[in-house]
């Protein structure tokens, strides 16, 4: 049934391209994109995979949940959630590569953290009521800021000034005691050109997960001025977040009798049975960021434009360690705590609670050019930033030590430039061809140096300058369709994560695109072909490291190659139906795997977290004041390793929603009032959206023989739950 319901859909949600007949949420906004924002950005006639998302569309989707999960109904895209239901810790993958993988900037300002490279929105609450539209770029894409994609690129833009001045209150309850809380107000742009805007919002929610708890607080306060040929935009935004942690997963066997089980926190008596849970076993963490865009018109025809940036991290994650898990965590060598001896017996272990420590600073200075003229299209780009970052871990509580307020066990400092210039250029040589050529060179130097938990030295001390062209062409014989072909290369060098598990060197992949573009008034079609070559590869192992992080190795050579189709159709007076599918063939070359100690050569072997089949659609019935959509999504099988293990697939899944908006009041002169109810999951399914793979060898069961074991546990979903929201309008 699940097939037949996937191949009937035969794609994915393309909501912002969707024609509703529901008057539009939002106020008047000054519409005139940013110099910074617009470099970084693909148009209608780049030769490149993109998707653009409105202000309105977010707005549909968004009751508290995580922004990847807003997107999650994007071609190629896949999101995880590790509390279930999408509030708290939540994750993206596009063409099967994570967020790691993925850049985003914020104002054309890189998100992407720099030693990790992840991007964490659980820091950022409700930071889609604060965005003005984003673009999805897949594959390499255009030149952009911050570490290269080699999956996908993010490019957000925050709320544009509003012409007049508002208030507006929204609220969101749902399962699992979901609750959020948001007020938002401008005061319009005054006659002198001046406009002040603001945000607060305050998320919690249990989770699915048991004690998968957020408590999520976000704030954003904007002031633009703007005039006829300058503009000024000052802002501030950030989040606290505190979060039960569940990122641990379930085994078969208790995800087959208790999914919700959440092994965070653990306490057991003496016989090793759990006796509770540790309360704070959380993970505490608030990230502040302050912007400044100054853009000054040169002419008609061409602006200039500089962008300063600080951000601040600062926060930890809190763990108890409990003597019966054993490990190295309780003993004192790894706490770095002097020898201990009661009544002549030597103390080599202690139950205890530790805090591991983040405290980052991250400055960005940026300046951007554009020209444009009917014929010419030309950006040019100024990038860099430096990132000064302190790790450490204090130990809080020990069973049997005496240890000095705030021990560090301990301690080390990450320190990161980046920086690029670009220049790219859209000639348009007739009303049928247009040229499109992209060069960057991106230099970064990283150093490390400190002691990591064990405690064990860890020394970085790496540089590299690369060189990323990109060139295409599109065709277009008439103004319902178009044709592109396009080539792009990117390098990428590795995280904090890979160099502290192993000696990795950088990635690099050749992007090539082909596609056609084909569109009416009532009807839609994109249609895009990839193939991107990877060289090293840095792919995930499945595997988790102590810390929880994903752990990646370098994979040779490796390939990603597929079709990607998304469609539009208003078929009928109130309907209207999208989808998009994704077919896709994700191996590694010639792959080598240690088992039962010996050498195997397993040939091309699938990518990890790389699905074949990926698709969804939405079908929609809209009048002037309502509309109501079922929409679904699947996610084909997956494996979550990269030697093809049995044990490491991840099974297929079809999620059904139902959404339902409508506007109650709307008189003019009066305050609005909407409504937003979402049904997610409204089949029940049972699924695991993520898990993790492991293989270790064991050589202690047999003095003769070594033996190769094998290890998974996953990430369960929730089933049927409820969200409804109400926004207040003034």
């Amino acid at each position: 049934m699940k097939t037949i319901i996937t191949l009937l859909l035969a794609g994915s949600l393309m909501a912002q391209q969707a024609k509703s007949d529901i008057d539009t949420l939002t106020v008047n906004t000054v519409t005139l994109e940013s110099v910074t924002v617009s470099a970084l950005r693909a148009k209608e006639n780049t030769p490149m995979a993109f998707t653009n998302i409105s202000k309105e569309e977010l707005e549909k989707q968004n009751l508290g949940k995580d922004l990847p999960v807003l997107l999650r109904f994007l071609p190629n895209v896949v999101t995880t959630s590790d509390a279930g239901a999408g509030v708290g810790y939540t994750g993206i993958r596009v063409r099967g590569s994570d967020a790691t993988r993925v850049n985003v900037t914020i104002n054309g300002i890189a998100y992407n953290d720099a030693e990790s490279h992840g991007t964490f929105w659980v820091n950022l609450s409700d930071f889609a009521s604060s965005t003005d539209n984003l673009q999805v770029q897949r594959g390499v894409g255009t030149s952009t800021n911050g570490a290269a994609a080699f999956g996908a690129s993010i490019n957000l833009e925050t709320d544009k000034a509003s012409e007049k001045s508002y208030a507006q209150l929204a609220s969101t309850i749902g399962s699992f005691n979901t609750l959020k809380n948001t007020i938002k107000f401008s005061t319009g742009i005054s006659e002198s050109g001046f406009e002040f805007s603001g945000r607060l919002s305050n998320i919690t929610s249990d989770g699915y997960i048991d004690r998968a708890s957020s408590h999520l607080k976000g704030y954003f306060l904007q002031g633009t001025y703007n005039s006829n040929n300058t503009k000024i935009k000052a802002l501030t935004f950030g989040g606290h977040e505190r979060t039960y942690q569940a990122w641990y997963g379930v085994d078969p066997a208790t995800l087959a009798s208790n999914r919700t089980y959440n092994p965070a926190g653990e306490q057991y008596d003496e016989e090793g049975n759990v006796q509770g849970y540790y309360d704070n076993q959380v993970d505490n963490y608030k990230q502040d960021h302050t912007q400044l865009h100054i853009e000054q018109r040169l002419s008609n025809n061409a602006r200039l434009s500089l962008g300063l940036n600080y951000t601040h991290g600062y926060g930890y994650y809190e763990e108890f360690y409990d003597s019966f898990s054993g490990g190295e965590d309780v003993s004192y060598d790894y706490l770095k705590l002097p020898p201990l001896s009661i009544n002549g017996q030597a103390i080599t272990e202690t139950e205890n609670a530790v805090r591991k420590w983040l405290d980052n600073d991250f400055y960005v200075a940026n300046l951007m050019y554009h020209f444009t003229n009917e014929k010419h299209d030309i950006s040019a780009g100024a990038y860099y930033s430096t990132y000064n970052g302190a790790h450490f871990g204090e130990l809080l509580w020990a069973s049997t030590a005496n240890i000095n307020p705030k021990h560090r066990f301990y301690e080390n400092r990450g320190k990161k430039k980046d920086g690029n210039v670009f220049a790219k250029w859209d000639l348009s040589l007739n009303d049928n061809w247009n040229l499109y050529a992209d060069a960057q060179v991106r230099w970064i130097d990283y150093t490390v140096a400190g002691e990591v938990a064990g405690p064990e030295s860890f020394t970085v001390n790496d540089s590299h300058t690369f060189f990323n062209p990109k060139a295409g062409v599109v065709y277009q014989p008439n103004p319902a369709h178009q044709l592109y072909a396009s080539y792009a290369k990117a390098h990428k060098e590795p995280n904090r994560t890979d160099y502290e598990n192993g000696n990795p060197v950088p990635e690099e992949l050749n992007d090539f695109e082909l596609g056609w573009r084909w569109k009416t008034e009532a009807a839609y079609v994109n249609a895009n072909l990839y193939y991107m070559d990877y060289k090293n590869q840095l792919v995930l192992t499945g595997a988790l490291d102590d810390d929880g992080a994903p752990i990646r190795q370098n994979s040779g050579d490796s390939f990603r190659r597929g079709i990607e189709i998304d469609a539009g159709w208003a078929f009928a007076p109130h309907w209207n139906w999208q989808a998009n599918v994704s077919w896709s063939k994700n191996r590694n070359k010639d792959k080598y795997f240690k088992r039962d100690g010996a050498l195997q050569a397993l040939g091309d072997t699938h990518l990890s977290y790389s699905p074949s089949l990926i698709a969804s659609e939405q079908l929609t019935y809209a009048r002037d004041t309502w509309s109501i959509s079922l929409v679904s999504k699947f996610v084909g099988e997956q494996y979550m390793g990269n030697i093809d293990a049995e044990l490491s697939k991840l099974e297929s899944y079809l999620v059904n929603d139902i959404q339902f908006q409508a506007v109650i009041l709307n008189n003019e002169n009066a305050p609005r009032l909407d409504v937003n109810i979402h049904v997610y999951n409204v089949f029940d399914e049972v699924f695991s959206s993520n898990g993790y793979f492991y293989t270790y060898d064991d050589d202690w069961s047999s003095p003769t023989a070594i033996t190769t074991i094998e290890g998974v546990g996953y990430y369960p979903q929730a089933g049927r739950h409820v969200m409804a929201g109400l926004t207040l309008r003034f």
